[in-house]
């Protein structure tokens, strides 16, 4: 008796095949946007220093180009944090130079979501429902406590940082929080940090012709740390309530 292969098989070999390269395309495209930043040393071309030596021609631009240049920050921002490029903290600045304050701010906030957001779309249809399928023990009761209260868990780890940005914009992927509460909790997380970096930008001008260079340390401070740290603390309430009573009846008894 011959063992004949099914017509079958190739076909959907090949179906698998292209499956796998259609889930990891988003993927190896933005490592190879993180690879291009530093082959061709673009990170020279991001930087305070070239902020003010073309402080002037970039200030003009935008002042011409209202519009354009709005769009182009939110792309710009959106990319860089899709990609993990180590320069977030450079546009976020220069947005608050360009734009002011709270303009400046705004973009970076829409465009970081964005970003944040096209990742963790990536990795969750790339390997995230595999990966969620092998969790299992105590690894899958955490993933489980973490999806009950997902929104808040967010917006402790966006508020404060407690883990890399890049980690916190993909981990989620891989623990069952929905896009909705993702994009949400993302927005609203980012948005003091944000803040305060796009009021330095604001005054950068006066800064920068006094010599100086931004202090990067700014959010640190223990008025701005205490104001973050607080809004972290009231994310948690509900959490520990919802922990707190459910302990209850058992405590009692």
């Amino acid at each position: 008796m011959t063992n004949e292969r099914s017509p079958a098989e190739p076909v959907a070999q090949v179906k698998t095949g292209k499956g796998l390269i259609g889930k990891l395309a988003p993927l190896v495209l933005l490592a190879a946007l993180l690879s291009a930043f530093f082959i061709f040393d673009l990170d020279d071309y991001i930087s305070f220093q070239a902020l003010k030596d073309h402080r002037e021609g970039l200030q003009e631009w935008v002042a011409a180009n209202r519009l354009v240049a709005h769009l182009a920050m939110v792309v710009i921002y959106a990319i860089s944090t899709a990609s993990s490029l180590p320069i977030g903290l450079v546009l976020t600045i220069a947005a608050g130079f360009l734009f002011g304050w709270f303009t400046g701010g705004l973009l970076v906030v829409v465009g970081a979501t964005i970003g944040a957001t096209a990742i963790f779309l990536a990795a969750r249809h790339a390997c995230g429902d595999y990966l969620r399928s092998k969790v299992s023990g105590s690894l899958k009761r955490m993933e489980e406590g973490f999806r009950a209260d997902a929104f808040n868990y967010m917006l402790v780890l966006r508020l404060v940082p407690l883990f890399p940005f890049w980690l916190v914009n993909i981990a989620p992927a891989f623990l069952g929080v929905t896009t909705r509460t993702y994009v949400l909790s993302t927005f609203f997380g980012i948005i003091p940090g944000t803040f305060v970096y796009s009021t330095v930008g604001g005054g950068l001008g006066m800064v920068f012709d006094r010599g100086e260079t931004p202090d990067l340390g700014v959010i640190f401070e223990p008025t701005i740390l205490a104001a973050v740290l607080g809004i972290a603390v009231l994310a948690l309430i509900p959490v520990i309530y919802k922990k707190l009573k459910r302990r209850g009846p058992d405590a009692g008894g």
